[in-house]
């Protein structure tokens, strides 16, 4: 009886450790582009030497040194599209996400949410999915840290992340 209660709680306190994101069955399929950069990379990143005169540099080394994760996943099948549209429909529902921003535009729809720190502007996880229109890129993206909303329109563009743009309309209305 002993052995069965160890091994429980052992179960128990390791499952969290070992628990995939809700997102990580996109990653490797054929039909979907992944980046995927864990809080490793992005301590190595903040290592990188940058010139002090340059404001903009400074700003993203200090953000990417708050990030845990950033995890980006593109398509354009239908099939996995509508795979993710429910993903992140879960996923918003049961992870306590609030609605930062939606735009509707030609067929094109962007969902923003966000669960917030302990400041207005302050974020612990950021996820935006695009529900391309035809022959658009469906984008799902999950980011998580404990980060300044302001922050990110520097990360979209020194790092190129599709969606970028929508991203910066969020980020502009909000301080």
């Amino acid at each position: 009886m002993k052995k069965l209660i160890i091994t429980l709680v052992l179960v128990l306190v390791s499952s969290p450790f070992f628990a995939q994101s809700a997102f990580d069955k996109f990653d490797g399929q054929e039909e979907v582009t992944s980046i995927v950069v864990n809080k490793k990379m992005f301590e190595l990143m903040s290592k990188v030497k940058v010139d002090t005169s340059d404001k903009e540099a400074q700003q993203y080394m200090n953000l990417i040194k708050k990030l845990d994760n950033l995890k980006v996943f593109t398509t354009q099948n239908s099939k996995v599209e509508g795979e993710m549209k429910l993903a992140a429909d879960k996923y918003i529902k049961t992870a306590g996400l609030e609605e930062l921003m939606r735009i509707n535009d030609k067929g094109k729809n962007v969902k923003i949410m966000v669960k917030s720190g302990a400041k207005d502007t302050q974020i612990k996880e950021l996820l935006m999915y695009i529900e391309g229109g035809k022959g658009e890129e469906t984008v799902l993206m999950s980011l998580t840290g404990d980060f300044d909303l302001n922050e990110i329109s520097v990360l979209t563009d020194k790092m190129k992340i599709p969606g970028g743009d929508d991203l910066k309309k969020a980020t502009k209305g909000k301080k």
